[in-house]
């Protein structure tokens, strides 16, 4: 996001609003104006020249309510300040505040009434503005940092945070949700804070206008998406595109090949740890098996379900004929056939077409197998131990999250 852009929308709404605008961050600083000069009262020439709301007027404005309003507040006159009535329009992004549009009265107006009115109608305008500053404003502030750490907090079973989520105006009546974990291959930054500042930088802008993304945030492996469940998979499709995308820019790195796992849908806060368990398993099944595909929710996860269970550490050495047949398999022909083969419920067809062989290969390794082991490896009980021996030893390559 460019300043060029903010200053064209502030523009943009003052020509619809026919009045003086300025525009301010969290902390009182100047962002952009309009060229309007109708009516200009000594706070907003003092401010145009300064960039900075001044002690004073900040805690006469501070004291109507404006930094907890979610409406427009009229803020009346003050001639000790030199200051003329005008409404501070709460700029919100998906339930976080990221700004403050100031809207000055005309010099012959009593009351705000017409100013209320006016903005309504251009609401439209007023959160494309707030979906601009987002980036902008609330990545780097303490603010936002906060509410990451918030989120963070619920998603590992902190109930006070769960509480505090369940009060965010871009939550609260938002349910359904899932929760999603995104990462991407290839990138491994040392610094642990370089590491999380790239996922929480990544995942804001990859969410940009996609109204079904409530929050995000970053850790130093993943970024974290509070989700409405009414997402589909075109927005998550492009959500994928732009974290990659974001990550390759940011980190200087070539195109990342981007993950995503859902969790199932909960609709009480209080389930957010149970659905971050299921996000993160999902997205390590993604990393481990491409046959998931890079977009991949709990539920379609298979028997990596079993093998996430929280304690449970099951290594593929447990199984006795999983591990005499690695020994023997020197040249790795025999075990990726047999993992396919079990995959596409033995047919031999699908094998040989997508390794490329012909299907009497296909049916000469199964014999050879069956020699090695001295059992058949599609019988049902040894089948079952070696599927899940070598879905074990793929989990145990998954990335820690």
């Amino acid at each position: 996001m460019k300043a060029a852009d903010i200053d064209q929308a502030v523009a943009l709404i003052a020509a619809h609003l026919g009045r003086a605008l300025s525009l301010e961050d969290l902390d009182g600083l100047l962002l952009a104006y309009s060229a309007h000069q109708a009516t200009a009262d000594r706070v907003r020439t003092n401010f145009l020249l300064s960039k900075v709301v001044p002690p004073d007027v900040s805690t006469w404005q501070l004291s109507h309510g404006i930094a907890t309003a979610v409406k427009p507040v009229p803020v009346p006159a003050n001639s000790d300040l030199g200051m003329l009535g005008r409404v501070c329009v709460p700029l919100l992004a998906r339930g976080f505040r990221v700004g403050y549009l100031w809207v000055l009265q005309l010099d012959d107006e009593l009351v705000p009434d017409a100013i209320l009115q006016e903005v309504r109608i251009i609401q439209p305008e007023m959160d494309a503005l707030a979906e601009m500053l987002l980036s902008r404003t609330s990545a780097y502030s303490d603010g936002r940092r906060l509410a990451e750490d918030q989120l963070l907090a619920a998603c590992r079973g902190d109930r006070h945070a769960v509480v505090g989520l369940g009060g965010w105006p871009g939550v609260h009546g938002h349910g359904p949700w899932r929760l999603a974990a995104l990462v991407t291959r290839g990138t491994n930054p040392s610094n642990p804070e370089e590491s999380s500042l790239l996922h929480r930088l990544s995942a804001l802008q990859a969410t940009l206008g996609i109204n079904t993304v409530l929050f995000s945030a970053g850790t130093q492996t993943h970024a974290v998406l509070l989700l409405e469940d009414a997402i589909d998979g075109i927005d998550e499709a492009e959500i994928l595109r732009r974290f990659g995308l974001e990550i390759s820019r940011r980190a200087g790195l070539p195109s990342s090949s981007a993950l995503m796992g859902l969790s199932e849908p909960l609709s009480d806060l209080r389930l957010l740890p149970g659905a971050y368990m299921e996000a993160r398993s999902a997205v390590q099944a993604a990393w481990v098996d491409a046959q998931l595909g890079g977009l991949v929710s709990f539920r379609a996860t298979g028997v990596y379900q079993f093998l996430a269970v929280e304690g449970r550490d099951i290594s593929p050495v447990e199984s006795t004929l999983f591990s005499l047949l690695r020994e023997l398999d020197c040249n790795r022909e025999l075990l990726p056939v047999l993992e396919l083969l079990y995959d596409k419920d033995g047919s031999v067809a699908q094998v040989a077409q997508q390794l490329h062989l012909h299907r009497t290969s296909i049916y000469n390794r199964l014999g050879r197998i069956r020699s090695l082991l001295g059992v058949n490896p599609l019988g049902g009980q040894v089948q079952l131990e070696l599927h899940l021996a070598l879905k074990a030893d793929r989990w145990a390559g998954r990335p820690r999250l």
